[in-house]
């Protein structure tokens, strides 16, 4: 079952992927923008541990803390 740590990675994959389709596109400004704006939300995530996009997917589907206790 996806959780919403897991759900947050695979969107992670999925803009990454459309990052290096844009810069395959030659759209190199477009691609440049996305990716800061997504360096910025990680390094933010990573030094505050504040998180919006995963706020919003914890609401959506359930967090996988609870996946591990319920395999115990």
């Amino acid at each position: 079952m996806l959780c919403a740590e897991r759900m947050q990675r695979i969107i992670q994959a999925i803009i990454l992927g459309l990052i290096m389709g844009l810069a395959g596109s030659q759209m190199f400004k477009i691609a440049f923008i996305v990716i800061f704006a997504m360096m910025v939300m990680l390094f933010v995530a990573g030094l505050t541990g504040f998180c919006p996009g995963l706020m919003i997917l914890k609401k959506i589907f359930p967090p996988c803390e609870c996946e591990e206790t319920k395999e115990q």
